[in-house]
């Protein structure tokens, strides 16, 4: 297996922690940096292998991780069988698209099974990138689709003032144009009424109305009345108002 040069022991009086390229400090966001060392790939085979030999060149590694005491004992630093005795900062192969593709997590070990996963990474096509937390990947979504949306209402309520704005240039316009748009085709009417007439007379008579229940009488009309109904109907309508009954001459006047 091919080793990277490992840095000064931490112990050294002559060690200089911005010499061997420390991790920043926690919290400092490194996801817009990429890392690539087109000599190195030029020089060793990109597999599970020797990809954490390329990924201890980059400034996401953290020299004091568990890994970096394998490599020490020339112990392969992916080696589960150790890595799983110890406690502390490390970083684990987790998914694997050889040569394209490598997943590397990592994780705080308080025990053979108990890990908590801090940080993600991913090689690409020789590439290396720190991969966004969960967290900022829905901000920036929700932040761009809210922009989108506001823009979507900027446009709408601009097209929407030209439209009010031209059906104000069309009421203020003279209304001679429309008087000839309404104005009403004789000869069109009289061809309407001609094809109605003519509908008329092809559909059949219309059919006599049902017979009434037994037991109902039919309220008679106005023209079936005698004249005398007609007059009680009349004074009782007139003895109920009492305008008619004290005259026009009898009313209440009001100042």
């Amino acid at each position: 297996m091919a080793t990277t040069p490992l840095p000064p022991a931490a112990g050294n009086p002559s060690f200089d922690p911005a010499a061997v390229g420390l991790p920043p400090p926690p919290g400092t966001d490194m996801t817009g940096i990429c890392f690539r060392d087109p000599l190195w790939l030029s020089s060793f085979p990109l597999d599970r292998t020797y990809v954490f030999d390329y990924f201890v060149l980059s400034p996401f590694y953290d020299w004091t991780c568990n890994n970096e005491q394998l490599r020490s004992r020339s112990i392969h630093p992916l080696d589960l069988s150790h890595l799983s005795k110890m406690t502390g900062i490390e970083y684990m192969l987790s998914e694997v698209l050889e040569p394209h593709l490598f997943v590397i997590r990592k994780q705080k070990r308080d025990g053979p099974e108990k890990v908590t996963p801090m940080l993600t990474y991913y090689v690409l096509d020789g590439s290396i990138y720190q991969a966004p937390q969960l967290c900022n990947v829905f901000s920036a979504r929700i932040g761009r689709a809210i922009y989108h949306i506001s823009k979507a209402f900027t446009l709408a309520a601009s097209k929407l003032e030209k439209i009010g704005y031209a059906d104000s240039e069309n009421d203020s316009a003279s209304t001679e144009p429309k008087i000839e748009k309404e104005a009403i085709d004789i000869r069109e009417l009289k061809r309407i009424d001609h094809i109605l007439a003519s509908l008329h007379r092809k559909l059949p008579p219309a059919p006599p109305p049902p017979p009434f229940p037994e037991g109902y009488t039919p309220p008679a009309s106005e023209a079936e009345k005698g004249p005398e109904d007609q007059q009680s109907s009349e004074a009782q309508l007139a003895s109920a108002d009492p305008i008619i009954d004290q005259g026009p001459s009898k009313r209440m006047k009001f100042q």
